[in-house]
């Protein structure tokens, strides 16, 4: 038996799309576009479900009214292990959504193949199979034989799949009265108890409270601890990169990048900028004035290595590596740290005790402020370097956004976040000291 649970080979998706109708400009040209038009709608409607107006060979497709085809996904092609639990990411319109439902078969591939090795449990969008006049536990059965099991089989999992989904009180209150979050709740709970060995969820999670979140990605663990293969669509990066070892990265219906998690998100959220180094060979086109040129700014764990992810538990190094071309000039390098969301976090200057306030002869420099961890919150940050002359003050050099790294926060309990799952907010995340004083009851 094959180690992949899924192959897809060369996978496309093509749609047509609207467009605006022809205005005529003549009496006789509108009266004859009359008369054609039930033809002209035949042939429309012919050509939502049939493409022999498109080279399927091509790059473009070269179709006739190429305004009206869109590529949703071009020649899409990956493995997935059994096993493996792989984040799927992108912008809006980049063809996620397409290739779950292309692999869930609720619509086929314009071409290719796609091979799916077990039995497949998918999540795409709220109340997915879900009838809106039956009660929640009618759905129950009804949306278990969607995803191919058998009545025993959901009597046998019954019991779990409503404590999980927490509205045992309403469970025979009809599903058009349900709320987004409970027809989720329920959904959920079906898609993940019904031992699916394959499991597809689209960028639902969102709908629910932060308690139903940490529940379904408790489970989503437990599903992955288990052998099985779990497909996750996220805009949210922590999720995919604590949950999720490997991350498929797409943009415009093709795959930009696939390979560890915390490498892939870091390509997505920092595309266009140097990642965790940014090095300048030729001291000629180096950033810099007549006093300093700036040569590296590159990002350190504590063994020295170049990190582009850092456990949160770990100190982080930013380095700055420079030439000081004129002697007798005071210096002050300075970082500034944004996150994601464009917000500063902090910035820091030299404060080594050695050089502060003292003349600098010429020669190289290296420069490194450690971020000591368990401070940073998880995410993606973004490093601006710049150094100054001090009396008077003028810029050196300032390099916007040259390197970046991304701290993760693996959850194994000893970080700031403790025993909680769900999303945290802020900028900073520091371990804090706690006291607690108990006084029993008299």
């Amino acid at each position: 038996m094959s180690s992949c649970a899924i192959k897809i080979n060369n996978v496309s998706k093509l749609f047509r799309i609207g467009c605006k109708e022809r205005q005529h400009d003549t009496l006789s040209a509108s009266v004859a576009s009359f008369f054609k038009s039930p033809l002209d709608n035949y042939r429309r409607y012919r050509s939502l479900y049939r493409f022999d107006d498109v080279n399927l060979q091509s790059e473009e497709g070269n179709a006739k009214d190429s305004e009206d085809v869109l590529w949703a996904l071009r020649d899409v092609s990956f493995d997935i292990a059994h096993g493996e639990v792989v984040g799927i990411i992108g912008g809006n319109g980049a063809g996620k959504s397409t290739l779950l439902k292309v692999m869930s078969r609720i619509t086929p591939p314009t071409k290719g193949s796609i091979e799916l090795r077990g039995r497949v449990g998918s999540l795409l969008e709220v109340g997915t199979g879900f009838h809106p006049e039956l009660s929640g536990r009618e759905n129950v059965y009804l949306n278990g034989t969607i995803l191919g099991m058998t009545k025993r089989e959901v009597d046998r999992r019954f019991d779990e799949i409503v404590d999980f989904s927490g509205v045992e009180k309403f469970l025979d209150t009809p599903v058009k009265r349900y709320s987004s979050g409970m027809r989720v709740r329920l959904a959920f709970a079906v898609a993940a108890h019904l031992d699916p060995e394959i499991l597809i969820i689209d960028e639902v999670l969102a709908v629910g409270d932060s308690e139903f979140q940490k529940k379904c990605l408790n489970r989503m663990k437990d599903v992955g601890a288990e052998g099985r293969t779990v497909l996750f669509v996220s805009h949210s990066m922590p999720a995919i990169t604590r949950l999720c070892p490997r991350a498929i990265l797409m943009q415009a219906g093709k795959i930009i990048a696939d390979g560890p998690a915390h490498k892939v998100v870091a390509t997505h959220l920092h595309s266009g900028h140097g990642i965790a180094v940014c090095e300048w060979e030729d001291a000629a086109k180096a950033p810099g004035r007549s006093v300093v040129r700036l040569r590296a700014v590159r990002v350190r764990d504590r063994q020295g290595n170049i990190a582009e992810a850092c456990d949160i538990r770990q100190p982080v190094g930013l380095e700055m590596e420079y030439d000081v071309l004129q002697s007798g000039h005071v210096l002050l390098p300075h970082f500034q740290i944004k996150n994601e969301d464009d917000i500063e976090v902090f910035s820091a200057h030299d404060l080594d005790a050695e050089w502060r306030g003292k003349d600098r002869p010429s020669g190289r420099y290296r420069s490194t402020a450690w971020i000591p961890g368990n401070l940073m919150a998880e995410g993606m940050f973004f490093v601006t370097a710049a150094l100054i002359t001090l009396n008077p003050n003028s810029f050196q050099f300032c390099e916007n956004e040259v390197v970046a790294f991304q701290v993760i926060d693996n959850n194994d309990g000893d970080t700031a976040r403790g025993d909680w799952v769900g999303n945290m907010g802020g900028v900073m995340r520091p371990m804090l000291e706690w006291d607690t004083v108990f006084q029993p009851e008299r």
